[in-house]
């Protein structure tokens, strides 16, 4: 089953992320708080947001295509990857956090509700002698290169 739910310390009335039309294959993210990203840095946005999916699938997070020309910033390694075994990790529940870069030379600020990434949905191959380093995730966001 493929779903999204609010991480728990989050507030219960937060939107899930949502398709903007029957065609879009994005998910839209928005920050559930106010945010500055300072100039030449980066900032972690939360969203509050988890999800559930299939073994073998992933959600690709990518930047809005506002996201540059609006507020003069994108995601610094171009996509995020969500791994099916974040959701419900120890460290923060698999709440969703979206990294971005501010390209400018002035503070950019956020406000709670903005729309920042879209993400899809993807599944993935193995080899057919696939033997991971690790079984089970041993915490959240970045803990598999740990």
């Amino acid at each position: 089953m493929r779903r999204f739910e609010i991480a728990k310390g989050y507030d219960l009335s937060l939107k899930l992320p949502q398709r903007s039309t029957l065609k879009s294959a994005g998910y839209d993210f928005a920050i559930c708080e106010d945010l500055i990203v300072e100039p030449f840095s980066i900032a972690y946005a939360k969203t509050g947001i988890k999800v559930k999916m299939l073994d073998d699938e992933i959600l690709q997070i990518f930047p809005r295509s506002s996201l540059p020309s609006n507020y003069g910033l994108t995601i610094p390694n171009n996509v995020g990857i969500i791994d099916a075994d974040y959701y419900n990790n120890s460290d923060n529940d698999g709440a969703i956090f979206i990294q971005l870069y501010n390209f400018t030379k002035e503070a950019t600020h956020l406000k709670s509700g903005t729309r920042i990434a879209q993400g899809i949905f993807t599944r993935y191959l193995t080899v057919d002698d696939d033997c991971p380093k690790q079984h089970d995730r041993q915490g959240g966001f970045g803990s598999t290169g740990a």
